[in-house]
């Protein structure tokens, strides 16, 4: 199968570009849309992630990824951080305007009236909020999805972050010191009641797939439990001894997904193909 990958770009929150890619099949350029959500340090280019859009492609969809605007990776470095005041300047509204645009980009010029969210940890988070509140989201899969976005920081830097105006985390593959603005906890705090995953968890009236590894040391077996019971139509599938990304890393060296991503894209092809019928 020949398949085509179209890149694109549009004005997302605070004026900053979105850079995404469309990936399809050029003789059925009609098949139902996914659109992909990364996470927390994470980017359209990651890892395995062109490899999933390949697969979702060669069974059926067409699969949008998109950088968050303030994800820190320009176009200049597609695959790495490394505009930390961008990433720096983020908060978790902005991203929620981005994944809106992206849809709205999606029905006004790709001629969709449904989406399928997948969304992975942080992304998996905003997925969830934007499926509760759009009506074009016509399905919902979240992989290692978080639940609280406090989560991502320690209650202890709140103190420090607040009097400093920044903290810093590590990335665990550069070592790198990344920049979080207090901008970020200010936001979080003045939004709580919109950015409430869980309470759009008990909302969420779509069918939705939470997807969990039980070896996942970033989003621990339970939050995934907690989402489960939020939303008892929810279902939630463990993949044994998965991590949190199932397997993959970065940069990616391969033309085979990971055998636990490769689990996750097919459990989560078997769930799409059951809500599109």
């Amino acid at each position: 199968m020949s398949l085509h990958q179209e890149q694109f770009s549009i004005i997302g929150a605070s004026e900053k570009p979105i850079y995404g890619d469309l990936t399809y099949n050029p003789k059925n350029s009609n098949m139902p849309l996914v659109i992909f959500v990364h996470g927390f340090k994470g980017f359209k280019d990651w890892g395995a992630h062109n490899l999933v859009a390949k697969y979702f492609v060669q069974n059926g969809y067409r699969y949008l990824k998109f950088n968050l605007s303030h994800s820190g990776v320009n176009q200049e470095n597609p695959n790495d951080v490394s505009d930390l005041e961008a990433f720096a300047a983020n908060t978790f509204s902005k991203e929620m305007t981005d994944v809106d645009i992206i849809i709205k980009h999606a029905v006004n010029y790709l001629g969709v009236n449904k989406v399928f969210l997948i969304g992975h940890s942080r992304g998996g988070g905003l997925s969830i909020l934007q499926a509760a509140n759009n009506p074009y989201v016509g399905g919902l899969i979240t992989w290692s999805s978080i639940a609280d976005f406090s989560s991502l920081w320690k209650k202890e830097q709140e103190k420090k972050w607040r009097m400093t105006g920044k903290i810093e985390v590590i990335n665990a593959r550069t070592k790198e010191k990344m920049p979080l603005n207090v901008t970020l906890l200010e936001d979080f705090e003045e939004n709580k009641n919109q950015l409430n995953i869980l309470a759009a968890a008990k909302q969420l009236n779509i069918p939705w797939l939470i997807i969990q590894g039980d070896k996942d040391i970033n989003v621990p077996l339970e939050t995934a439990e907690k989402l489960a019971n939020a939303n008892p139509a929810s279902r939630l599938l463990k993949i044994k001894d998965a991590n949190h990304v199932f397997g993959a890393f970065h940069p990616y060296v391969g033309d085979n997904l990971p055998t636990h991503l490769l689990e996750v894209c097919e459990k989560s092809l078997t769930f799409l193909n059951s809500i599109e019928k």
